[in-house]
Order: C-alpha cells, then structure tokens, then sequence
C-alpha cells in the first residue's frame, strides 16, 4: 500500500505544471532598450564655480564630439552649493567604453577642458540609470527651471512599488501640474533608487503647482499609495547652464 501511494503522488507531481518565476515578475518591466545615461555630478571648490562654468562653456565641444550631451545644470537649491550636475547619453557599455578610451587620447579635450578643471572640482560621482520602459525624454516648451527629484524606495525593485509610483507619476503629468522630463531607474550606484526629472517655466510656477496639487484628491490618493514603498526623498532646484542642450 504504502509504494503505491508513493508510486501516484510521483505520478501526480509530474502531471503538474512546474512553478516558474518570471523576470518580469521578480524585477519588474524588462528594459529592453540598451540605451543608459551616466548622470555625473561635480562638487566643486568654493568660490570656482564661476570659472569651472566658463572653462566648461568654452571647451565642452571638445567633450560633445565624443558622446551626447543631454544637459547641464547648476544647484540653486536642495543641496551642497557650488555643484554641477549633467546627464551624458550612451547606445550600450561598449559605446561608453569605446568613449573613455577616444577621450583618453583626445589632447586638445585633455589639456584644455579636463587638466584646468581638475584643480577646481573637489568630489565627484557617477551613477548609471536607464529610462523607465513606460518614459521617454522628453522636451521642454521653452526656457525654464528643472527640478530633479530623488526617491530612495524599499528594496524589492519595480516589482514592488513600480506601479504605484507610476501611478502617482501620471498624476501630476495628466494634471498639468508640471512637465516631466524623464524618469529614471538607478543600475548603478545606489539601488531601489528613481530619478524624476521635471521642467517648469520658473520656481514660482513650480511652488504654485506643487500647492495645487497637494489640495488635489487625485494626486493624493496616487501619493499616498506610493509613498507605502518611500524610504527617503530629495527635491534639488537646477538651473540649465548656458550650453545645456536642455534650457
């Protein structure tokens, strides 16, 4: 009796479909497209940032002609003071490699823009973060100011919380309260991290929407949910340098 239970439960279990974990299941929406971009940030020395901007103006060709300069902003407010931060687009690893390695024998781009800027920059970092598959960058209207909001999430990936911050994401964009940018999604540096980059025509408009939208029950109930997976937030107020691609 007892090899015959053993003997169907065997017989059973084959019949039975193998459980299987999805990618996207246990990491969230797949990101197909290779395409990353490396925000860098440059805290510089105080009473340089004048000159590192106009070094930077006068010499940034030499750096474009290597790979895509998506912007370049200064620190108004929500952070350290005198610090620069600019996003840099590339196809895949091996087209920012192959770019390293151009850079690394450019002269013109080493002796005037990278050896005078060294003396001036005091820390630097770098992360690597992929558009989120349901954004793409977009383009401003006009001249403006961003702000570059930073959530720190719980750990579990898109997963976990990526539908409720989308949700809350799209309530802001179909409010008209703000227009977004991009929403990035960290790969290298700090995980469970998200970048969401946001235009408005001036800080006045920006705390005049921000003050409707608190009042408003759509957004709050998208906010709330999402806020359930928020670990920490930074909101920075960025000014686009003169020779950003994105005013």
């Amino acid at each position: 009796m007892l090899c015959l239970r053993s003997g169907l439960t065997r017989a059973l279990a084959a019949r039975m479909p193998t459980p299987q974990v999805c990618a996207s299941f246990a990491t969230g929406p797949r990101q197909y497209d290779g395409t990353f971009y490396e925000f860098r940030t440059y805290c510089l020395k105080p009473s340089k940032m004048n000159e590192f901007l106009e070094n930077m103006k006068k010499n940034i060709h030499f750096r474009t002609a290597h790979s895509e300069l998506v912007g370049c902003w200064s620190v108004e407010f929500g952070g350290r003071m005198n610090k620069v931060f600019h996003i840099w687009k590339y196809d895949n690893f091996a087209h920012r490699t192959k770019v390293r390695k151009a850079l690394a024998k450019d002269k013109e781009w080493q002796e005037q823009f990278l050896i005078p800027n060294l003396a001036l920059i005091d820390k630097q970092e770098n992360e690597i973060a992929y558009l989120v598959p349901w954004c793409k960058l977009e383009k401003p209207p006009k001249e403006g100011v961003y702000e570059l909001v930073i959530f720190q999430m719980k750990p579990g990936g898109p997963a976990l919380w990526g539908d409720a911050f989308q949700r809350a994401i799209n309530a802001h964009v179909n409010l008209g309260y703000s227009k977004l940018i991009g929403v990035f999604h960290t790969e290298y540096g700090a995980l469970n991290r998200v970048h969401v980059l946001w235009w408005n025509e001036s800080a006045d408009s920006r705390a005049a929407g921000r003050h409707q939208s608190h009042e408003d029950p759509r957004v709050v109930v998208a906010v709330r949910e999402s806020v359930n997976y928020l670990v920490s937030q930074q909101n920075t107020l960025l000014i686009p340098t003169s020779f950003s691609p994105l005013k």
